[in-house]
């Protein structure tokens, strides 16, 4: 007996035989019942919005191969910004901030400056003194 329907009365449905042949090897092969199956179908349609006369396009290999094409097309895409943006780009902004770091320079002392001083004016600072 079907779950939650076991209070439901049946009716009957008019079928040509050689669809009821086909319904009920379909359903053997569901292991569910004639109801159970057509229920599943009709929730089916209902559910992903299309009509049985419709045909469901290509196969899943084929839409497979299509998301893989277009996954190699977006990275493609992705490779050439970062060769022809983000690469030089960063390369510029690393040359603007290694030209405008201070380049580091030495105190001046004043014992390095008397040491410096040429002869002369030593010379001149001993006669003063």
């Amino acid at each position: 007996m079907d779950k939650g329907y076991e209070k439901e009365r049946f009716e009957s449905v008019s079928l040509k035989i050689s669809v009821a042949k086909k319904f009920n090897s379909y359903c053997r092969k569901l292991s569910k019942s004639k109801s159970m199956t057509l229920l599943l179908m009709l929730e089916f349609f209902e559910d992903n919005g299309i009509s049985p006369a419709e045909t469901m396009g290509p196969k899943m290999q084929t839409l497979e191969h299509l998301i893989k094409k277009r996954f190699n097309g977006v990275i493609a895409i992705l490779k050439d910004m970062e060769k022809s943006q983000t690469k030089p780009t960063v390369a510029m902004m690393q040359s603007l901030f290694e030209e405008s770091a201070p380049k580091k320079q030495n105190l001046i002392l004043e014992k390095k400056n008397a040491e410096k001083d040429p002869p002369k004016y030593q010379e001149r600072n001993k006669q003063e003194t």
